[in-house]
């Protein structure tokens, strides 16, 4: 079965792949290895999600974010590719999520979006994985996860891909925290005194 066929048998539409919010690409090609940048769960026109799981997002939400993530991922592979049938398999999966120090359930986690890949790609989907905790991610997202895919053998090289207003634009970030002084400029400014 074609990949867009089995998409229409799950009723998973993808969304458009997301512009990078810095001076990097969405995917590099070397051989006949893909190698996606990191996405996180958040679609255009809408805000990013912010927040740590096992504080703000149950697991039950972040494996639902990381399915989202997943759909972003594919998306931009679609958006590399053309036709997610030049799509050999999925060989690794880099999962982080921004958790609570305490926090051990980053597999269960991550397990949104391989559960997906699986669902997509059926056995090509099985892939080699990392699921690990951050103390912190990019705009304070909660999870991000980066993929490694290997092509069919004739697959040509994707097509450059057109520079498209900057993600800023479309996703509204997480606001930066508030600095704090340093307690010790504090004591040395009572030393002075």
């Amino acid at each position: 079965m074609k990949v867009e066929e089995r998409l229409k048998e799950l009723r998973i539409e993808l969304p458009e792949a997301t512009t990078p919010m810095g001076s990097y690409v969405n995917a590099v090609r070397t051989g006949n290895l893909l190698y996606m940048a990191g996405k996180g769960p958040g679609l255009p026109g809408k805000p990013l999600p912010v927040g740590k799981v096992g504080r703000d997002f149950s697991l039950e939400q972040a494996n639902r974010l990381a399915r989202d993530t997943g759909l972003s991922i594919l998306g931009a592979l679609k958006a590399e590719l053309g036709d997610l049938d030049r799509v050999k398999r999925i060989v690794k999966v880099l999962g982080m999520v921004n958790a609570t120090s305490e926090y051990g359930s980053h597999p269960e986690v991550i397990n949104g979006c391989s559960d997906l890949f699986v669902e997509v790609f059926g056995e090509k989907g099985r892939h080699a994985r990392s699921a690990v905790g951050m103390g912190s991610l990019p705009r304070g997202i909660p999870v991000e996860i980066e993929v490694i895919v290997e092509l069919e053998d004739d697959a040509p090289p994707p097509a450059p891909v057109v520079a498209a207003k900057p993600a800023v634009a479309r996703r509204k970030a997480a606001p930066a925290p508030k600095a704090k002084a340093a307690p010790k400029a504090k004591a040395a400014k009572k030393k002075k005194n």
